[in-house]
Parts: C-alpha cells; sequence; structure tokens
C-alpha cells in the first residue's frame, strides 16, 4: 500500500508540476506580448512625433522668408530683417510670439496687399516678446534693467505716413539723435553694429528722422532699454542703453523729438548705441548723419 501511495503521491506532485510550469509559460506567454507590443507603439509614436516638420517649411529658401536657427528671438528677426516684430507675429499668425522653434519658417516681407510700413497690433495676442535668460557664461555682464517709461504729454497728432522727402526710400534728410557727446566707438560690422556716443544721463535721445515706434522695451538682450523706429519700407533706426523711454509702440514721432533719455542700460558707462539699417542690414551711421 505504501509503496502504490508513493507511486500516487509522485504522480499527483509530477501533474501539479507540469500544470505549473504550463501556467508559468501561460503566463509570461500572455503578459509579454502585449508589453512588446506597446513598447513597438510608443517608438512608432515618438518617431512619428520627432519628424513632424517645422511650420512653414514648405515656404523654405523662398525669397521673403526666414528659416528659424538656434538663438533666435522675434525681436531679433525683426530686427535683422527690417521689420516690426508685431508684422511678424500678424503675417506668420503667431499667437504667442515668444513661441518659435528651430527649422519654423517664417515670413519676413509683407503680403503683397499690405505695405510693411503699416504697424497694426497683433489681434490675437497681447503678449510682448521677452529676452531669454542669460547663459551662465554670461553671468557677470551688467544686467538689463525693466524699461523705464516716463508719463508724457499726448503724441503729435498722427501724420498719415512717416514717408521720406519725395523720391526713394533713400532720401531722408537725417540729424544726429543726440547733440554734443562725444563718438565713443566706430561702426564695425563685425563687432559694433552702429556707433557708441558718450554723453551725461537724462541728456535728450531724438529721433534722427520722421518714423514710427515699432519697439520700445528692454527685450533684446545686449541693447537694455531700447526704441526702434521704421522710417519707410528700407530704414530703421536703433537707440539703446536708456535710461527712459518717452514713447510707446505704434507711435508716430518727428525728426528731433525727443523719444528717450540716455543711460547705461545693459552697458558700462552712460552712453547711446545708435544703428541705422538698411532692410535689415546694418550699415555705418556715419556715412548718413551730417558732418558735426
Amino acid at each position: 500500500m505504501q509503496g502504490i501511495r508513493r507511486r500516487g503521491w509522485t504522480a499527483l506532485l509530477a501533474l501539479l508540476m507540469g500544470a505549473g510550469v504550463a501556467g508559468c509559460s501561460s503566463f509570461n506567454s500572455d503578459n509579454n506580448a502585449p508589453v512588446d507590443n506597446r513598447s513597438v507603439g510608443a517608438t512608432a509614436t515618438d518617431a512619428a512625433a520627432a519628424t513632424k516638420p517645422p511650420p512653414g517649411i514648405e515656404n523654405a529658401g523662398k525669397p521673403g522668408y526666414y528659416t528659424v536657427r538656434p538663438g533666435d528671438t522675434i525681436m531679433r528677426i525683426a530686427l535683422d530683417t527690417g521689420q516690426a516684430w508685431r508684422d511678424l507675429a500678424r503675417w506668420n499668425n503667431l499667437d504667442n510670439p515668444n513661441v518659435i522653434e528651430v527649422g519654423q519658417v517664417l515670413r519676413v516681407v509683407p503680403p503683397v496687399n499690405e505695405s510693411g510700413v503699416v504697424v497694426k497690433p497683433v489681434a490675437s495676442s497681447s503678449v510682448t516678446p521677452v529676452a531669454p535668460a542669460p547663459a551662465a557664461a554670461a553671468a557677470s555682464a551688467p544686467k538689463s534693467s525693466a524699461p523705464v517709461v516716463a508719463s508724457i504729454a499726448p503724441a503729435p497728432t498722427p501724420m498719415p505716413s512717416p514717408a521720406p522727402a519725395p523720391g526713394s526710400d533713400d532720401d531722408i534728410a537725417w540729424i544726429w539723435p543726440t547733440q554734443g557727446g562725444p563718438l565713443l566707438a566706430n561702426f564695425d560690422d563685425a563687432k559694433n553694429k552702429g556707433i557708441d556716443i558718450g554723453g551725461k544721463a537724462g541728456e535728450p535721445v531724438l529721433a534722427a528722422a520722421d518714423g514710427r515706434v515699432v519697439y520700445a522695451g528692454a527685450g533684446l538682450r545686449g541693447y537694455g532699454n531700447l526704441v526702434i523706429l521704421k522710417h519707410n519700407n528700407t530704414y530703421l533706426t536703433a537707440y539703446a542703453h536708456n535710461k527712459v523711454l518717452l514713447v510707446k509702440e505704434d507711435q508716430f514721432v518727428r525728426k528731433g523729438q525727443k523719444i528717450a533719455e540716455m543711460g547705461s542700460t545693459d552697458a558700462d558707462r552712460v552712453e547711446l548705441h545708435f544703428e541705422i539699417r538698411r532692410q535689415g542690414k546694418p550699415v555705418d551711421p556715419l556715412k548718413y548723419l551730417p558732418p558735426r
């Protein structure tokens, strides 16, 4: 009997062990397959997202379009293409002008039914471009202070358009943007995109020609409190490092009108950094300003 019982237990154990192994094999098979499938599905989804083309890629390389590069901001692109940042935001349907991506292709010339000199608010957004966070390597550089906009009397009655004298866009009778200060640094296409003029804090900064304010703020790193005027479809002027800004965006100004006060924001001394840009390209202001 004991031998029979022993043989019976042995058979039962063998049966139970066989069932256990089969159960484990079935468990592993049933549960491993979905994990593998999910992994494959996630990889495919991630790959599809990674290969999604940037906005506007179909216009890459076409005249009048710009492909965003690392480090670009809407303000920098606007200055380098001779346009107003609000125009770029509107032409490209940017709800938030701070959000652009590398490889994105932006329209940087006005549509055929619009003049580039017209500056309108971005209807879909009230967001203003901000400067990117400084790199760690630039931690010791002077910090920009927030722009100070003084309370001033209402601006002069807007003119129909800031058109230059009869003739081409080049027919502008420029004046110096500040009076009497020494020239601290000359134009250098590689190192200095304009000229630096010395002076005392609070000295008037003047519009070098009739124009419209397309930027007034501190959103462009290295320029401090900055005013940019658009004079026509060809020329912009930039006035940097101001202590106080006296104009607002979309305001028309006349040649010689006080638009700011000299300061030292984002600079190591009181100075006015002045640029003239022809179709976005920096040119030597001394070739345009009258002798003094």
